[in-house]
């Protein structure tokens, strides 16, 4: 029903935003990865996934269009609602998650809150497949050139001592920012915010 919603950031927490769109305020749930991705930012535009419910109608927000497909993913399995999934892509980045999935590390992946070992298991026997083409076709697409400077600053950031998904997670909010913006730049502008 709703692609995405733009507009002012009226509130931001670690498990919610509020986007003040045309003077309606939508109350979004988003993960530690979108919180990430907006909240020094005044202005958003947050990728939209609306659950029904018999006692709620739910708005999940999301910083990219990969984040949300993986939200989607983790739905469709039996036994994972919203909050665990957006638990899931709060504790992993996309390409972490698809790493796990991929390798089949389960006890990797029940080290999310509120996700028990046999969930762990379904998880990754039914999204094999399709998160691995999911995140390596959507992040070769959209990044490109930009990808390639994006991994190079998080490779140089890594180098100097910084946590690869705290490094990785600055890069890209810098990229929003700046999306044309050298390797040096990228990396100045980051250890700023580290």
């Amino acid at each position: 029903m709703y692609e995405y919603l733009s507009g002012n950031l009226a509130e931001v927490a670690p498990a919610y935003a509020v986007i003040d769109v045309g003077g309606v305020g939508y109350y979004l749930h988003i993960s530690l990865e979108t919180f990430t991705a907006i909240e020094h930012s005044r202005e958003v535009k947050l990728y939209v996934h609306y659950i029904v419910r018999e006692d709620a109608q739910l708005l999940y927000g999301f910083a990219d269009k990969t984040e949300r497909e993986l939200f989607r993913l983790l739905i469709s399995v039996s036994g994972v609602g919203g909050n665990t999934a957006r638990m899931v892509l709060s504790t992993y980045s996309p390409r972490e998650l698809q790493n796990i999935i991929s390798t089949g590390n389960a006890v990797l992946l029940k080290n999310v809150k509120g996700l028990g070992l046999k969930t762990a298991q379904k998880i990754i026997v039914e999204l094999s497949g399709k998160c691995a083409n999911l995140v390596l076709g959507a992040a070769a697409g959209a990044e490109g050139v930009a990808g390639n400077d994006a991994a190079e600053a998080v490779e140089a950031l890594v180098m100097l001592g910084f946590a690869k998904s705290a490094a990785e997670k600055v890069v890209r909010q810098v990229m929003r920012s700046s999306p044309a913006d050298s390797v040096e730049d990228l990396v100045r502008k980051s250890l700023k915010m580290l």
